[in-house]
């Protein structure tokens, strides 16, 4: 039997993570095709770039494949850490080319949502909401098409402060680690029907959500694989930073005066 092998790779957070999905390439869908996945996702920090093409290769060895059976390459395209989504880009890139394969960019927003509906099979809305750092979330709003079997995007991945989020007026998960980070600031946290912290962008939700993406012919050509930033600077100027600890110092005010 035919098999699509779809590598994925995900830098865009303090994990390196990897995964392996091989599923019947007569199928349409990944969940009816019982793909076989293997998964690498360790807590490396800075170390992604050093660390992710030795997971590569070892988790390669555990599925006993090679490089050469690779029918794509998805990454986690973004937002997250600059730094992280530069080496799976590179990375993806890289693979890509020198296989002749097309390269599968997923979100990593639309990943959390993945994450969210792989932990609890009924989920169908999710707003997917990740810390910016910089006082600001990185967030987007997906619903699940039952027809189509795949997600749709209500609203696009964005950057805005924690209150500005646009929040779905029906019950909706709240997905990613911005619940975590702002607490009551964001709104959302306390209109969400389920939060679901630990669902974070992984390389085995950007497996799910790319074979789907390449079944559907979403991919790139390796040259054209780029990260999706959605903030344009990477760092603040030292007049931003002195304004963001005096905002933080008048909300720490505010809260011992609220006690």
């Amino acid at each position: 039997m035919t098999h699509t092998v779809l590598l994925a790779l995900d830098t865009s957070t303090e994990f390196c993570s990897v995964a392996l999905l091989s599923a019947d390439a007569s199928s349409t869908d990944s969940t009816a095709s019982a793909p076989r996945v293997w998964t690498r996702h360790e807590a490396t920090g800075a170390a992604s770039s050093t660390r992710l093409l030795p997971a590569i290769r070892e988790l390669l060895a555990e599925a006993d494949l090679t490089l050469a059976d690779c029918d794509a390459i998805a990454f986690g395209a973004g937002p997250g850490s600059f730094t992280g989504l530069r080496t799976a880009t590179g990375v993806a890139q890289g693979l890509a080319f020198g296989l002749d394969v097309p390269v599968v960019p997923v979100g990593t927003l639309l990943a959390c949502a993945e994450s969210a509906r792989l932990r609890a099979p009924s989920t169908n809305r999710v707003l997917a909401a990740l810390d910016a750092r910089m006082d600001e979330v990185y967030w987007a709003d997906y619903a699940w098409d039952v027809e189509q079997g795949d997600w749709r995007v209500v609203h696009p991945a964005s950057l805005d402060a924690p209150d500005r989020l646009v929040l779905p007026e029906v019950p909706f998960t709240l997905a990613g680690n911005a619940a975590a980070a702002f607490g009551a600031r964001l709104e959302a946290r306390t209109r969400a029907q389920v939060i679901d912290a630990e669902a974070l962008p992984n390389a085995l939700p950007v497996a799910m959500a790319g074979f789907r993406a390449l079944r559907a012919g979403r991919t790139v050509p390796a040259d054209q694989a780029a990260p999706e930033y959605i903030r344009d600077k990477v760092a603040q100027t030292t007049a931003e930073r002195m304004a963001a600890k005096r905002a933080h110092a008048v909300r720490q005010a505010a809260g011992e005066g609220g006690r």
